[in-house]
């Protein structure tokens, strides 16, 4: 019987949604195959993931392109090392904070200087600070406070 091919992962060393995904592979246990890339640089890597964005997961005929994506397809694919608790409501709250940090605050780190303007000086690096850290405040809000009736309850966080 022919054993599967490893998983290949495109990613890049300084990338934190890389990071996140080898975080998750190496969490689970599963054997991987490492490619490192830059799509600035490598005009192929658009063939495999035509948003050109990293990190990339090739799985057999299976290509995920988004590390939030490609977590959530690693915990379906290899269930014996479960990083989300079964509980419904904890589920949901990790994977709220997993979108909070995927959708309001990586935007912002990682392109941050498109996004509020550093690179086109119209903000100052104390300026852009102050902006990125208004939205990263703003994305958590929430936060869940354990109570005898309800052990994920919101409550608003002091201003």
């Amino acid at each position: 019987m022919a054993t599967a091919a490893k998983p290949v992962l495109y990613n890049a060393l300084i990338s934190s949604c890389s990071h996140r995904v080898r975080i998750v592979l190496n969490l689970k246990g599963v054997d991987y195959e490492y490619k490192s890339v830059n799509p600035r640089t490598d005009p192929d890597y658009v063939k495999i993931n035509p948003l050109d964005y990293i990190p990339a997961l090739v799985d057999a005929d299976v290509v995920v392109s988004d590390s939030h994506a490609i977590t959530l397809y690693l915990e379906d694919k290899y269930p014996k090392h479960p990083l989300l608790p079964n509980d419904l409501k904890r589920k949901a709250l990790n994977l709220q904070i997993a979108n909070i940090v995927c959708s309001s605050i990586q935007p912002l780190q990682a392109q941050g200087y498109a996004i509020i303007g550093v690179h086109g000086g119209r903000l100052s690096p104390d300026e852009s600070l102050q902006v990125i850290q208004y939205y990263i405040d703003k994305g958590f809000r929430g936060r869940c406070v354990s109570s005898t009736t309800d052990p994920c309850r919101y409550t608003s966080l002091p201003n």
